[in-house]
């Protein structure tokens, strides 16, 4: 079936000898004579077969019935095979049908309040990052479809990240994706919320309309998909005008569940180099802190960018948790337990909040009104930081 664009020789994906769990695809459309498959691959002589079936199968749900189509495989998975040559198709004017692969069992419906002490970025159009990224042990990942894609690939990585939710099991990280800045994310929206994300990052908000805009098509998109699981909202306040406006935006929908703040942006918006320090930002996270506070959410920091330096980011990471935020971006696999040990109350914390917890709940038994531990008294905001203490050191797994 053609969609009625001009059809035109076309290709997607990557292949050569820096590439794995990728293909490239070649479509040379036809007037007749069937649809011709050719197949270079390492592994031919073990799933060669398989490969050239499923090619086949995807054409054939794409509504391809003549074509020359030549693939070359790096070790590519099933969806990302679906993924290249629906791309290649679509660019090829060739279709505009869908070639979904088989679906995971959901996860969980992730929780408003659950742990983000780290995020980890995957750039959408590398599917070798995405297949092994739980193992890291992140509390979420980050399928991106916006910095880290390069202009001429947002097509490409929007639908093998539609493919990325479907068909990997991510092993309880909340999966987040973070969408092109307004108006592209809304392509992207349309794409990927049919297979459900956790949560969407929505970069370079300046203003809490952007947020309701992209709130209302999530809306609209679970009703035309029948979807009943809540899909969070993350913005990301990268400029001057978005911390002036933090607490507009973080008060913008119910479906907010934090703030975050990109660095490199805000910086380059003030006209200032970003340091290890962070003084020239420090403004903008306490104040970011300090409005997902109000609006009851969470405040999560910026990625530290340096990947070398892991004292620097233990430094960074333990500033950050002063200043109240909750968890930060990591952009590589080995900053991961650096963030998590960076951001957990020290076991000192831990058993001082629980000897505060210990004295309220002594005093709520027996109907006294004032908590005291030992010969002090405790203010009541005091209690209520112990608990909050405990009860996140019992979701780290450390109480």
């Amino acid at each position: 079936m053609n969609s009625g664009n001009k059809t035109r020789s076309a290709e997607a994906g990557h292949s050569g000898k820096e590439i794995r769990s990728d293909l490239h695809v070649g479509i040379e459309p036809r007037d007749g004579g069937g649809v011709e498959v050719g197949l270079e691959s390492r592994v031919a002589p073990y799933y060669g077969e398989a490969i050239l079936a499923q090619a086949r199968q995807v054409l054939e749900t794409l509504g391809i019935r003549n074509a020359k189509v030549s693939i070359h495989d790096e070790g590519a998975l099933p969806y990302v095979i679906a993924a290249r040559i629906e791309t290649a198709a679509r660019r090829a004017g060739l279709t505009n049908q869908k070639a979904l692969p088989d679906k995971v069992p959901p996860p969980e419906l992730s929780p408003k309040d659950r742990l983000r002490r780290s995020r980890l970025y995957l750039p959408g159009t590398e599917p070798k990052y995405a297949i092994n990224s739980a193992l890291h042990g992140p509390d979420a990942i980050i399928l991106d479809l916006e910095d880290s894609v390069h202009h001429g690939e947002k097509d490409a990585a929007r639908v093998l990240v539609r493919n990325t939710l479907r068909a990997v099991n991510f092993s309880g990280c909340e999966r987040m994706v973070r969408i092109n800045q307004l108006p592209l994310g809304l392509e992207d929206l349309a794409e990927i919320i049919p297979e459900a994300p956790d949560l969407i990052l929505i970069p370079k908000v300046e203003h809490p309309g952007q947020v309701t805009q992209v709130g209302h098509m999530i809306s609209e998109l679970k009703v035309r998909h029948q979807l009943n699981r809540p899909i969070w909202l993350m913005p990301i306040l990268e400029s001057s005008n978005g911390i002036e406006n933090a607490a507009a935006i973080a008060a913008a929908t119910d479906d907010v569940v934090a703030l975050t703040i990109g660095l490199e942006d805000y910086t380059a918006d003030l006209g200032v180099a970003r340091t290890h320090d962070g003084q020239e930002s420090l403004y903008a996270r306490t104040r970011l802190v300090n409005a997902a506070r109000a609006a009851g959410v969470q405040a999560i920091d910026s990625v530290f960018s340096d990947v070398g330096d892991m004292e620097g980011l233990k430094r960074w990471g333990e500033n950050s948790r002063a200043l109240g935020f909750e968890g930060m971006g990591c952009i590589h696999p080995a900053q991961i337990p650096v963030i998590h040990t960076a951001f957990a109350p020290t076991p000192a914390e831990i058993e001082k909040a629980q000897k505060i917890a210990g004295a309220f709940e002594e005093a709520q038994q027996r109907g006294v009104a004032v908590v005291s531990l030992g010969s002090k008294m405790i203010d009541p905001p005091v209690v209520q930081r112990a608990l909050k203490l405990v009860a996140r050191a019992k979701a780290m797994g450390l109480a």
